[in-house]
């Protein structure tokens, strides 16, 4: 009897260990279930409905908000002399306005362009081009003029300048041709034969059609375009293009060529007088003056803007004479646009001028980043090109303040006093921070044959 009681209590134990275990599966993955369903809907609260105004690259959006604090500073204390100046009869405070609102307007811009997908660019990118192209054309007939030279065309009070646009169009349009083609373009020629009675062949017809009218074409309207009204501008638009090409793989034996063909056609129109050959030769004539002979005890009146930037940079040592202080800018002719880096050096010392050089260089070296992680051809050359741009654009003007190159007219990126300038180089960045914002989010199309490290 005992013996059967034990039995049975060993038996009704084995039953509820073994019940036990089924209980807790059947109910362990009812939690998960749950504690997922909880996770993803506290995701879906945290992330979900949330509109962030400002995504991508968060180092870019830092530079960008420093060098338009650092551009109010620079356009503030500048423009003292055209404020005393009899023919403007404007104080600073206009030009301080006028600074400040645009870049509040360009605040709403770059939000918008930096949200719109690479896929729309892509597809915008012919017809922006040809609009760009007929506007700055139209400059020259219905522009004004200013220095001998036709640049803006006035739109509602403001002075427009569609060269600015045609840069940016021109990188728009030829990361697209480049990307469509990179699963042969190894094989691509762009440069055609020089002599007419080939053209007719079937090798030069395909040259003219696989590579040299999708390819080079849009460059060499762009340059011609651009040349006879700014020739640094329509240079800076060659160089960077050709280091386009060459990062899409074009072969260099063809890039060989276009560079020998880009000087001769360049010592062609110096030798015809074409655009502002003139200028430009009075400009490396007098570059050329400053290096090879004595500038001791020449009077102040007879001075060059170079010359004078080179002193403001020479007063303003390391830390700079202060805010408002600098002796030069009523002196210089433009030190709020063309001679902006040396006015910057005087007033706040070579220090902080180093540290503005290195922010335009990081801007290059963060579209690298960005340009590592597209996978395709497309966005990765429209950053690269956007970036080379403006970097390439603040090197020449500080090469210029400080008499290593002729002078070119070129601005200094969100710093020098110009809307068109501004305007169009806060499209750009926009631009590099769509790609790096479809980066974060994984959204880039992959199209067949496009991906730009494809042998």
């Amino acid at each position: 009897m005992y013996r059967d009681e034990m039995n049975d209590e060993r038996a009704a134990a084995e039953l509820a260990r073994d019940a036990a275990p089924r209980r807790l599966r059947r109910s362990a993955p009812a939690d998960e279930a749950c504690a997922a369903e909880g996770t993803a809907g506290a995701r879906e609260g945290d992330e979900g409905p949330r509109f962030r105004f400002f995504t991508g690259d968060r180092v870019l959006w830092i530079i960008l908000a420093a060098l338009a604090v650092i551009s109010v500073l620079v356009v503030y204390s500048s423009t003292a002399k055209m404020a005393y100046d009899a023919h403007t009869a404007r104080s600073t405070a206009h030009f301080l306005r006028q600074q400040v609102g645009i870049l509040i307007l360009c605040v709403p811009i770059i939000v918008i362009v930096h949200k719109i997908n690479c896929r729309v660019y892509n597809r915008l990118a012919q017809p922006v081009y040809v609009l760009s192209l007929l506007l700055t054309l139209a400059v020259y007939f219905i522009g004004a003029t200013t220095n001998g030279a036709a640049r803006w065309i006035p739109v509602a009070g403001f002075q427009f300048q569609p060269s600015e646009a045609l840069k940016v169009a021109t990188i728009l349009l030829l990361a697209r041709r480049l990307s469509s083609c990179q699963s042969k373009i190894d094989r691509i020629r762009i440069v055609p034969s020089l002599n007419p009675f080939r053209w007719g062949r079937p090798a030069q017809r395909k040259i003219w059609r696989e590579g040299t009218r999708p390819i080079l074409l849009p460059v060499v309207l762009s340059c011609a375009v651009i040349f006879p009204a700014h020739t640094s501008s329509a240079m800076l638009v060659f160089l960077t293009s050709l280091v386009m090409m060459l990062i899409g793989r074009v072969r260099v034996s063809e890039l060989v060529r276009l560079v020998g063909l880009a000087c001769a056609a360049l010592l062609l129109a110096g030798l015809l007088n074409l655009g502002r050959s003139e200028t430009a030769g009075g400009r490396v004539s007098t570059w050329i003056d400053l290096w090879t002979s004595s500038q001791t005890e020449k009077p102040i009146d007879r001075l060059t803007d170079t010359e004078r930037s080179m002193i403001a940079i020479h007063n303003g040592g390391l830390l700079g004479e202060g805010a408002g202080q600098s002796a030069m800018r009523v002196e210089m002719i433009h030190p709020e646009s063309d001679y902006a880096y040396a006015f910057f050096v005087e007033e706040y010392g070579i220090i902080l001028a180093g540290i503005l050089l290195m922010l335009y260089l990081w801007i290059f070296f963060r579209a690298r980043e960005i340009f590592v992680r597209c996978g395709t051809a497309f966005p990765g050359l429209l950053v690269l090109g956007l970036a080379l741009m403006i970097t390439c654009q603040a090197l020449l003007h500080v090469m210029v303040t400080v008499n290593l190159m002729p002078e070119t007219g070129q601005t200094l990126p969100l710093i020098s006093r110009g809307g068109s300038s501004v305007l169009f180089t806060v499209i750009a960045l926009g631009m590099i921070l769509s790609v790096s914002r479809q980066n974060d989010e994984h959204s880039h199309d992959t199209p067949r044959s496009e991906s730009i490290y494809e042998k």
